[in-house]
């Protein structure tokens, strides 16, 4: 990439303060939003302590091997390799979740999925039946399972390998008693009557897939961003399952793009569901669009 600077070799004993600009610098030529940041949280999971005990130690010197690693990591960085890739594990509700190439890196923006669904669960103590679909690694299910200690879920995938992370983390947070996974298309494979139905389906444009930030378009799966010409091919499918899988008094919490609220609104009204509430993200954005059927309680709206 023009204009990146060099890899260029340190003589052992360079300090953490210096290792650290050197780094912020190679990362901010390669474009990377918050280098200095990212430099950081990169050398402490190199060195397996906590980005704090960096800042309260910036004269700590680095022998070659630690040098050598931090070397490596920040190499892949500067390729706009996203950090949590690097690393294995991306934060989500203040919870670790183990990622992959097979499975989205969860955004922050998600998080309002969860906060929208437990701000209309009444008793966070009764026992619901959760359906995540598209569920990836796992990250909203367990989120809700963690909050929810009287629920049960079961998470849907159409990819085995991402079914098998969500699996690992199920197991590494203690949910996998309450956590079951199936592979599936959707709920076409399923049954039965679910009080809280969660996804969040592919839903970029075919047309803006070449225009994603490069941590995106190069290490998401595809099948997990391309919601077809209008963005909108996910939802035409889950719609009416959604409504057939829906518990009387139920409710659903769709991701959304952040044009497509109305669009979503009226798929979910053809299947016979009902808008009950809209939730923005922290930027501002229409994020979450909420659904249930008619039996649905007037005390549910927002």
């Amino acid at each position: 990439m023009s204009g990146v600077r060099a890899p260029v070799a340190v003589e052992t004993g360079e300090t953490v303060e210096q290792a650290l600009a050197a780094g912020g610098a190679r990362l901010r030529d390669a474009g990377v939003e918050a280098p200095r940041r990212d430099a950081l949280l990169l050398l402490a999971a190199m060195l397996a302590v906590a980005p704090d005990t960096l800042r309260m130690r910036p004269e700590r010197p680095l022998d070659a091997a630690e040098r050598s690693a931090f070397e490596t990591v920040l190499a892949r960085r500067a390729g706009r390799e996203p950090v949590s890739r690097i690393v294995g594990v991306r934060e989500f509700w203040s919870l670790p979740f183990k990622i992959t190439r097979d499975t989205l890196d969860p955004r922050a923006d998600s998080e309002t999925l969860i906060d929208a669904v437990l701000a209309r669960i009444g008793d966070r103590n009764a026992p619901l039946d959760i359906l995540d679909l598209g569920t990836g690694s796992g990250c909203l299910l367990l989120a809700l399972l963690s909050e929810l200690p009287a629920a049960r879920g079961l998470g849907v995938d159409i990819s085995e390998a991402a079914l098998q992370v969500a699996r690992e983390n199920a197991a590494a947070l203690d949910l996998s008693g309450r956590a079951n996974f199936l592979r599936a298309s959707w709920g076409a494979a399923l049954g039965g009557a679910w009080q809280v139905i969660v996804s969040n389906p592919p839903y970029i444009l075919s047309g803006e897939l070449p225009d994603l930030a490069p941590e995106v378009q190069d290490f998401d799966p595809p099948v997990a961003l391309a919601g077809g010409p209008d963005g909108l091919d996910a939802y035409r499918a889950l719609a009416p399952e959604i409504a057939r899988l829906m518990a009387p008094g139920g409710l659903a919490a769709l991701e959304i793009g952040t044009t497509q609220i109305d669009s979503v609104e009226m798929l979910l009204r053809a299947a016979g569901l009902q808008d009950v509430g809209r939730e923005r993200d922290l930027a501002g954005n229409w994020r979450c669009l909420l659904a249930g059927n008619a039996a649905r309680p007037a005390d549910w709206r927002k």
